[in-house]
């Protein structure tokens, strides 16, 4: 695979990440953390059935490795749930998916050996920017709602979000079977998320329109796309590719539009406009050069 359709992959997974606010907002009203973890649930079971069909077992790492990466899982979509809950979804959502390239370029360059370059720097400070603006165009923090706690839970999302993407680069790197590496992580992620079913109302998980919204939720924007994240983060690095799932906030703002009715006022206009030139920044990289060929090279 070439790195142009990897971060293809990426972008159209962010795309998918993109699409569950939207269902959840014309879906049943249900407790939301209650439809983050079944969320998790049904991708786990989903990927589980993937990575037998593919016969695909290797994870490239020991039990730490899976065990870390699905406990950055459970830390996201808890927290990420908790944040929107006190500080509101737009805010909570720009905080937790802005703050991830950051969190993850840093874990990279400690944890991996990765190296920050320049242009993964510029392009993620322009799409940050961007984000902020499409949430300040929304009036996201107009509604009096946002809270310390709130901007706490949601740097805690961004963190396990940049974690996870770390630690499963890391089990790529090793050989490690993508859709493998998913079933193991998420399975471990859906396993710690199971007591939140015993804390939270979830009766209404089990009506027509719960079944409905926790299937697709599991299916589209978990299985399936996160399938396409771990092939596209098998040819780039994690801080890249956090940083171009930013189109998942640019996503959603789209899908307010066409699907619930919303206006973008001018400000949330420039925000998407600076979110796709920060995308656009990494993903029309050039490509280097080849080092010209030595003589036995040449006469191969």
């Amino acid at each position: 695979m070439t790195v142009g359709a990897a971060r293809t992959q990426v972008l159209l997974a962010a795309v998918l990440f993109g699409t569950t606010g939207t269902a959840q907002a014309v879906g049943p009203a249900l407790e939301p953390l209650a439809v983050g973890a079944a969320r998790i649930a049904v991708g786990a079971v989903l990927l589980a059935a993937i990575a037998l069909a593919c016969g695909a077992a290797r994870v490239g790492a020991g039990p730490r490795a899976v065990l870390l990466a699905g406990a950055c899982v459970a830390v996201y979509q808890a927290s990420f749930f908790a944040a929107l809950d006190r500080t509101g979804v737009a805010v909570g959502t720009v905080v937790a998916i802005g703050s991830a390239p950051a969190f993850a370029g840093l874990f990279a360059r400690a944890f991996a050996g990765e190296p920050l370059h320049a242009r993964w720097a510029a392009a993620t400070g322009l799409a940050c920017a961007g984000v902020c603006l499409l949430v300040l165009g929304g009036g996201g923090a107009a509604g009096g709602k946002v809270s310390t706690a709130g901007i706490g839970l949601a740097l805690v999302a961004g963190a396990g979000y940049a974690g996870y993407a770390v630690a499963t680069k890391r089990m790529l790197a090793a050989g490690g079977a993508p859709e493998a590496i998913m079933a193991a992580v998420f399975g471990v992620g859906a396993l710690l998320l199971l007591p939140v079913f015993a804390l939270v109302p979830a009766g209404g998980l089990l009506a027509p329109g719960g079944v409905a919204l926790a299937l697709y939720l599991g299916a589209i924007p978990t299985a399936l796309a996160y399938i396409l994240f771990a092939r596209g983060l098998e040819q780039i690095g994690a801080g890249e590719t956090a940083t171009l799932t930013l189109a998942e906030p640019l996503t959603a703002a789209i899908l307010g539009v066409i699907a619930l009715g919303e206006r973008p006022s001018v400000t949330a206009a420039a925000g998407a406009a600076l979110v796709l030139g920060g995308l656009a920044a990494l993903a029309l990289r050039p490509a280097r050069a080849r080092p010209p060929a030595t003589p036995a090279e040449a006469n191969a």
